[in-house]
């Protein structure tokens, strides 16, 4: 196993720093596994994402979960409080049973009808 790094990526080439170069039919690009509060501060802005808060997670008081309790998982396939703005993440069987409800959501919206739900929480605690 190479230490070498992607340097670039072509159409049809993914080539590593140590000059080995790899052709593709399909490149997938798996970005792991960081906080989508820390893209939304690289797409809109620091401001957005402390208005957005955390991502995930029920509130338990953990170092990576902050409190309070809030009963369901936060800013995830619903209305947050940046308008306009939702997330869908998590993995295939969550995609797949989540995408009915999210896309209700969104024909909903297009069609000018109430959407209700949970809660639009308060932010209590920045990215």
């Amino acid at each position: 196993m190479s230490d070498a790094q992607v340097s670039e990526i072509t159409e049809t080439l993914v080539c590593l720093s140590n000059g080995t170069r790899l052709e593709a039919d399909l490149i997938v690009r798996a970005t792991g596994y960081t906080s989508m509060n820390s893209w939304v501060a690289d797409l809109m802005g620091q401001e957005v994402a402390d208005k957005v808060g955390k991502c995930w997670g029920l509130g338990s008081d953990t170092p990576k979960n902050p409190g309070p309790w809030v009963g369901e998982l936060r800013n995830m396939w619903k209305p947050t409080r940046q308008l306009g703005l939702r997330f869908h993440g998590g993995n295939l069987h969550q995609w797949r049973h989540y995408s009915l409800y999210f896309a209700m959501q969104l024909k909903a919206r297009m069609e000018g009808l109430e959407i209700k739900v949970y809660d639009i929480l308060e932010t209590y605690h920045l990215a």
